[in-house]
């Protein structure tokens, strides 16, 4: 696969259709088809097709169902990379699962690791034990989905990430913390750090009002190189400045090695 200097991202901070995972799909569909020659990777919000429900017996798909054939479909057709999450069953367990296909129909996946307790989530969903970095066009690219972006050990750069993409439901009433924390991650880690959050209101009243950012390891927020509609912020990586502010400011060698058990 080729490698890329220069990688075009879109982050999509679309307004959900609560547990509607037909019109979800359809109004992604059309969002990403307009991206054709502008991005190779696209990242949606956390729960992409329902909210951030707890209807998840309900509407959880399994991994050859309609969602994953659907992004694999779009991937071809548009020539994007499509990244994002949704309930997934496996037996009789169930995930807050990130997905990454390629054109290419690869595909990865990540497992949310810290559940929302104080939302019910941990009741009813396994959490992930696997810590996951994606090679993409010689991008290294670590998902990890809301939650997990208060736990600065399990977001740790190991001198193996340059991108670190976080999808949410993150509320508008802690949208601070959520601006604050996807700095601290990029700086403390010195990488990019997308962070794709939904907009709207859900089924529960609970408000969102997006704040989508690509902040750079020098933990400044990225303007958007374009934004022609409200939903879609289009952001170009640099994997050169990345290397040349390590190499000038190589904190990565002082920092301490431990292991997560």
């Amino acid at each position: 696969m080729k490698t890329l200097d220069n990688l075009r991202v879109a982050l999509i901070q679309d307004d959900l259709v609560w547990e509607n995972p037909i019109q979800n799909r359809l109004n992604f569909e059309q969002i990403i088809l307009s991206l054709i020659g502008k991005s190779e990777v696209v990242f949606l919000p956390e729960t992409f097709t329902t909210g951030f429900t707890i209807a998840i017996p309900q509407l959880a798909e399994n991994m050859d169902g309609p969602t994953l054939g659907w992004l694999t479909e779009l991937s071809k057709r548009t020539n994007i990379a499509i990244g994002g999450s949704l309930f997934i069953k496996e037996a009789d367990e169930y995930f807050n699962r990130f997905v990454f296909v390629t054109p290419e129909g690869e595909l990865s996946f990540y497992d949310k690791r810290h559940l929302f307790s104080i939302g019910g989530e941990s009741n009813l969903l396994k959490s992930g034990a696997k810590r996951v970095v994606i090679s993409y066009l010689g991008w290294r690219i670590a998902p990890f989905i809301c939650y997990d972006l208060r736990f600065p050990v399990w977001c740790r750069n190991k001198s193996d990430i340059d991108l670190m993409v976080f999808m949410a439901n993150w509320p508008e009433s802690r949208q601070e913390v959520w601006k604050i924390l996807l700095r601290a991650r990029a700086i403390e880690n010195q990488v990019y750090v997308a962070g794709i959050n939904r907009i709207g209101m859900d089924g529960n009243g609970i408000s969102y009002t997006g704040d989508s950012q690509l902040v750079t390891a020098k933990g400044e927020v990225a303007e958007p190189v374009a934004n022609l509609d409200s939903r879609i912020l289009f952001y170009n990586l640099s994997k050169s400045d990345l290397h040349d502010f390590r190499v000038k400011f190589p904190v990565e060698k002082d920092a301490d090695q431990f292991l997560i058990t």
